[in-house]
């Protein structure tokens, strides 16, 4: 029997050894998504030509319901076509914005731990000034605490019966 249309088929993409493309997992999920999706495909149209060859003999002893699910079967396998399709343009897209996020990746890898040390090194000297004498009551009398005053607590409110 026949196979459906792989238009757009492409081999598995393999990542280079040198490069890691994020949602390499995602992309090999969906690429065997598609590879079942076309053999079900495959197998729906084989189940549908056989269908065919038997219709006009069962076509008497057939009742009407199956008889229109069996005439809405060829549609239902191109619509399946059609989202294999989609499906493959949607997976080689991604593939494009990943290798193309690739460098912004490999950047972001490269620039958060100095990053990290940087604020690690901020406070660190945050906490050798605190230790200063006299640091806190600078900060408090320029405005510049770290530690925002708390706000005054609310009078409490006496709680007597009345009689």
């Amino acid at each position: 029997m026949t196979n459906p249309k792989k238009r757009g088929a492409q081999p598995p993409v393999e990542p280079s050894s040198g490069r890691k493309v994020p949602g390499s997992d995602l992309l090999a999920a969906a690429q065997a998504a598609v590879g079942a999706a076309q053999s079900a495909a495959g197998q729906a149209i084989d189940a549908a030509q056989v269908t065919a060859g038997f219709a006009f003999d069962a076509a008497i002893r057939l009742p009407p319901a199956s008889a229109q699910l069996a005439a809405q079967l060829p549609d239902l396998v191109e619509n399946l076509t059609v989202a294999v399709d989609r499906l493959n343009t949607t997976i080689d897209r991604l593939d494009r914005t990943l290798a193309l996020a690739d460098p912004l990746f490999a950047t972001y890898d490269r620039l958060l731990p100095r990053l990290e040390a940087v604020i690690a090194l901020g406070e660190d000297v945050f906490g050798a000034l605190a230790k200063v004498p006299g640091v806190g009551l600078l900060g408090r009398i320029t405005g510049m605490s770290s530690d925002p005053e708390p706000p005054p607590e609310p009078p409490k409110k006496s709680r007597r019966r009345k009689v």
